[in-house]
Parts: C-alpha cells; sequence; structure tokens
C-alpha cells in the first residue's frame, strides 16, 4: 500500500517531470527566437563629452510588435538594451510594431512607429508621455515648434500590383500639445523630409506602385503649409538630407533591376540638380562635410546584394572614400542597415541587421577607422538620435 505521504511526493514528482518535459519541448520548438529582457552590458571606458549618450530605436519585423529602445550612456561606458520596458511599466504593448524614426526637439524624444500607425512621445529618459496617430507614419522632422511627419496615408503594406493611388501628406504636429494641427498631401508613399529656409522637402517613393514609381520632391511652403511645387529627381526615393549650404542629397533605392540606386544633389537656392553620383544608398548620415553612406544594394536580376560603405564630401560634391572602417572587420557585419556619426568624437555607429530575424549587432568605429566595441541590440537596429546639448533644436 502507498502512503499519504509517498503519493505527495509522487505527486510532486510528476509536476515536476511535466514542467520539464513542457520546458524542454518549449526549447526544441523556439531554440531559433531569442526572448529579450532589459539588460545592461558595460562595452567601453566612460567618455565625457558634451554628448551625454544616444538612443538607438530596433525596427523589427513587421506584425512581431517587437520595436524596442536601447540606449548608450558615454559617461558609464555602458550600453542598455530594451528600456523602454523598463522605463514604462505598465504600458501593456511595450513601444509596438516596426520603428521608423526616432528624433529629439526640446525635451521629448519622438519615436515613429510605422505599423502602430502612431508617434510615440517620451520625455529625454523614456519615459511614455503620450502619442499622436498618423496612419502609416514614416520619417519626423521638427522646426518652430512643430514636429513635421510624413504618412503614406493608407494602409501598410497593401498589394503591390501598380494600381495603388493613395496620395501621402505631411502632418503638422504642436509639439507642445501634441495634436495634428494641419495636414498637407503630396506624392505618393512620401518618405524622409528636411527644411532648408521657408520650404520642405519631401521625398517621394511611390513604393506601393511598382513598377510605377513616383519620380518627385514635394516643395512645401512651411507658411501657408500648402505644397508649391513638385521637382522630378529619379525613381523610388527615400532619403533627404540638406547639408550647411543648402544642397539636398537625396537618395534613389531604384527598382532592383536595371536602375540602380544612386544619390543626387538638388541645389534648392538654383531650384535644379547639380551632381548624381553612384552611390547605393540604404543609410546615411550627414556630419559637417561629410555624409557618410552604407548600402546593401539588392538586386532581383542577381538575387543577391552588394555590400558597400562610402564617405561623400558635400563641399566638392565627390565621392572621397569607399571605405571608412578600415580594419577589416566590415567583414563581419552581415546586413548594414543603419549608420551614426558622434558630432564630437566622429566615431561611426554601425548596425547589423544580420538576417533580420535574430537579434542584431552594433559597431562602434573610431575616426581612423579601426573597431572600438561591438555589442548585441533588439532586431533590426536602424535609427539614432544622440543625446546633448544643443545638439536637436531647431
Amino acid at each position: 500500500m502507498i502512503s499519504r505521504s509517498n503519493i505527495g511526493r509522487l505527486s510532486l514528482c510528476m509536476v515536476h517531470y511535466a514542467l520539464c518535459i513542457a520546458l524542454l519541448l518549449l526549447c526544441s520548438c523556439r531554440e531559433d527566437v531569442e526572448i529579450f529582457i532589459p539588460e545592461v552590458v558595460d562595452v567601453t571606458l566612460p567618455e565625457y563629452t558634451s554628448v551625454t549618450g544616444f538612443y538607438l530605436l530596433n525596427e523589427a519585423n513587421m506584425g512581431s510588435n517587437d520595436c524596442s529602445l536601447d540606449y548608450y550612456d558615454y559617461a558609464k561606458g555602458r550600453y542598455m538594451r530594451n528600456i523602454y520596458a523598463t522605463r514604462n511599466p505598465h504600458t501593456v504593448k511595450d513601444l509596438g510594431d516596426v520603428g521608423n524614426d526616432i528624433g529629439i526637439y526640446g525635451s521629448k524624444m519622438y519615436a515613429v512607429i510605422n505599423c502602430s500607425n502612431k508617434v510615440e512621445v517620451m520625455d529625454l529618459k523614456a519615459r511614455r508621455i503620450g502619442q499622436v496617430d498618423v496612419p502609416n507614419c514614416r520619417f519626423i522632422k521638427f522646426h518652430g515648434g512643430y514636429a513635421y511627419l510624413t504618412s503614406y496615408a493608407g494602409p501598410v503594406a497593401p498589394d503591390f500590383d501598380g494600381s495603388y493611388k493613395q496620395h501621402g501628406y505631411v502632418a503638422k504636429i504642436d509639439t507642445a500639445t501634441l495634436q495634428v494641427v494641419d495636414t498637407c498631401v503630396v506624392g505618393f508613399q512620401p518618405d524622409q523630409l528636411d527644411i532648408v529656409g521657408d520650404r520642405i522637402y519631401v521625398a517621394n517613393s511611390g513604393g506601393y506602385m511598382v513598377p510605377n514609381y513616383e519620380n518627385t520632391l514635394s516643395v512645401i511652403d512651411l507658411e501657408t503649409f500648402k505644397e508649391v511645387e513638385r521637382v522630378p529627381i529619379a525613381i523610388n526615393l527615400q532619403h533627404c538630407v540638406a547639408d550647411r549650404r543648402g544642397i539636398l542629397w537625396v537618395s534613389s533605392r531604384g527598382d532592383y533591376g536595371d536602375n540602380p540606386s544612386r544619390l543626387y544633389a538638388y541645389d534648392t537656392r538654383k531650384h535644379r540638380l547639380v551632381q548624381t553620383l553612384d552611390v547605393a544608398v540604404s543609410n546615411l548620415w550627414m556630419d559637417g562635410d561629410s555624409l557618410y553612406i552604407i548600402g546593401n544594394q539588392w538586386s532581383n536580376i542577381t538575387q543577391s546584394s552588394v555590400k558597400s560603405y562610402a564617405i561623400v564630401n558635400t563641399l566638392t560634391m565627390q565621392q572621397v572614400s569607399d571605405r571608412f572602417i578600415t580594419d577589416g572587420t566590415d567583414q563581419d557585419i552581415r546586413l548594414p542597415y543603419g549608420i551614426a556619426v558622434n558630432p564630437i568624437t566622429k566615431d561611426v555607429y554601425v548596425t547589423d541587421a544580420r538576417d533580420y530575424v535574430t537579434p542584431g549587432r552594433l559597431y562602434c568605429y573610431g575616426s581612423d577607422g579601426v573597431k572600438k566595441w561591438d555589442v548585441l541590440t533588439g532586431y533590426i537596429p536602424a535609427h539614432f538620435t544622440f543625446v546633448g546639448e544643443n545638439l536637436n533644436e531647431n
């Protein structure tokens, strides 16, 4: 006969056994997925400059709701992963689905969350203040107390059959009230925008209209907030950043076939194109008179991609380097995705999205192109904003 105490031990053993089997099954089924928890990693020695840190927004894959926010603290030489969850424990869905851009203006930080159709607004400690609802939002820029945000103005990722005809718009957001106070219709599927003088320039992609891409820059008058012109540049535009002489550097993704990605310089004073460079552009960062560019040019013809790294001198309008990583460690980067340059130290940061479904990595290079450190990030690390005095004011 089995005693009650033995029955209790047997029951406990059966529970332990069941738990072990469940854990083994879970591990065997999900061994390819890394679960992210907030984590702090010491990566290098402390640095003390007017730049106190930077945030890195990890895009994550559409539908995963895994967009996350990392922070690097220069004074501690410390990298903090997935800090939004820690700073906002009562926010149920964390940041949301697909982080597309991030920027700081005054005392607030704005994370553009594309597929969640919102801009998440935080303080500079990444504590949530509120949100601005804008459908299929893309890129953000600040000026004169307002945030200007591009929107595809329609559903995310419709069928790419060339029949999509929904114009996008730019939303004007009051940064004090976090309300959309006006909108301006632009071209099809607008992406990055920048401001020169009293004009907003918007890169229209037409990315949902394959193979009939858009090819224009929309020009908006800041005072009236009306589109005053559309300037033909090239098909499938994406990035648009201005240098300090009023030249807009605009990238085209091309059509992934016979028309490759290129870089164009548009003079906003002369109202004309002044340069075209055969430089593949996946992402870029303006630092003084240097435009740092990473490329990951996909070809539908070869079904492969080519990585590249370049520096363009915006004064001479010429490519001056085909590499800014000099120690050979660029071979460790599988899929270059995001880039930033510290405005004080000139350290260069390059992110690696790897295979899009596993955690990425962040690489830090000195101004000499030699790697200083690297660290694990969230999924698809992409967009940077630096924290420091007078860095993000406009």
